[in-house]
């Protein structure tokens, strides 16, 4: 088969090469998936100049990206036989694992390849995974939000979005915070019921004015940096709950506010959120998509020989989804 693939960390034109490589052959409770969109998310660039390919030494290379979507070709023992055909959306397919979606086939465990709905693109289905398990988790992980309000930092950025348009499906109010016009609009069309300028010295009050009574959840980008502005946002017993560190610095957290108002502060990585919280993400992903209340953010579209532009847009911040075209 063909992949995208590298064997040390480094720059993506440096270390990302496709080449013809055999073919995986699913093993017990695994499927194999012929891929053909793959998504491309900032871990994915991350990983690849993190780390070596895998602990395991036996294992020669790494085929990037975690999130795809396409049909099961084939299935390991233990995995019902009629799964064989299904179009599914894939995550975590290079987590722990040399297999990622960045190739004609990847295998998986059984549970990771998800039916999609039949009027649900390849497109949304590759643009799933890390970005709207993500925003579940930072908008689910502390109970229903039906009636409540949802403040969302980065409302243009795949997590931002997905955030977004999932708490308008649970029924929630949203806010969101961009630093552009451009963003301001990409937001809007995801659903946000107010766009406000983090950028703006009057942000605290604008959220405020829609918010009187503060917001109730808050999917965060860039803690360190929004650390006052969530804490002068936050209703009593709100949950900031933060995914990234976009800008960079350390958290300082304004003690006396969120002790009084009793916050909570949550991390969330994918990766390591309990596993009964993950299935829990997937099956309600699962049943926004077929809600038709999921889509995607404008595509920047690369083929697969194109690997290392598409992680370099990624890393680059483009605005948007960039997505790799599997032949």
């Amino acid at each position: 088969m063909l992949a995208a693939i590298h064997d040390r960390p480094g720059p993506a034109r440096d270390v990302l090469r496709v080449e013809e490589v055999d073919t995986p052959d699913p093993g017990p409770g695994e499927v194999r998936v012929r891929v053909n969109v793959s998504g491309v998310n900032p871990t994915d660039w991350k990983s690849r100049t993190g780390g070596s390919p895998s602990s395991d030494r036996a294992v020669r290379f790494q085929v990037p990206n975690q999130d795809g979507a396409g049909t099961v070709e084939a299935v390991g023992e233990g995995v019902d036989p009629a799964r064989v055909g299904e179009r599914v959306w894939v995550y975590l397919a290079a987590w722990q694992r040399p297999w990622g979606t960045a190739a004609q086939y990847t295998v998986l465990p059984a549970e990771r390849a998800v039916p999609l709905p039949g009027d649900a693109s390849d497109d949304l289905g590759a643009s799933l995974g890390i970005p709207a398990l993500t925003a579940h988790r930072c908008l689910l992980a502390d109970g229903p939000i039906d009636g409540a309000t949802v403040l969302v930092a980065g409302g243009a950025g795949a997590v931002g979005h997905a955030a977004i348009e999932l708490a308008r499906w649970a029924g929630a109010r949203v806010v969101a915070t961009v630093s552009g016009e451009e963003k301001g609009r990409l937001a809007r069309e995801a659903g946000a019921h107010e766009v406000v300028s983090y950028r703006a010295d009057d942000a605290a009050a604008r959220i405020l004015a829609f918010a009187p009574e503060g917001v109730d959840r808050i999917a965060e980008v860039a803690p360190a940096a929004n650390a006052e502005l969530d804490a002068a946002v936050a209703a009593p017993d709100a949950v900031v709950s933060f995914y990234a560190n976009e800008g960079g610095g350390e958290l300082t957290v304004p003690i006396r506010r969120f002790m009084t108002a009793n916050l909570t502060l949550r991390g969330v990585l994918i990766y390591t959120m309990p596993a009964a919280a993950l299935q829990q993400a997937v099956a309600d992903v699962s049943a926004a998509v077929a809600a038709g209340a999921l889509t995607t953010l404008p595509l920047h579209r690369f083929p697969l020989e194109r690997i290392a532009d598409a992680h370099d847009a990624v890393e680059q911040g483009a605005v948007g989804k960039v997505v790799v075209d599997v032949p």
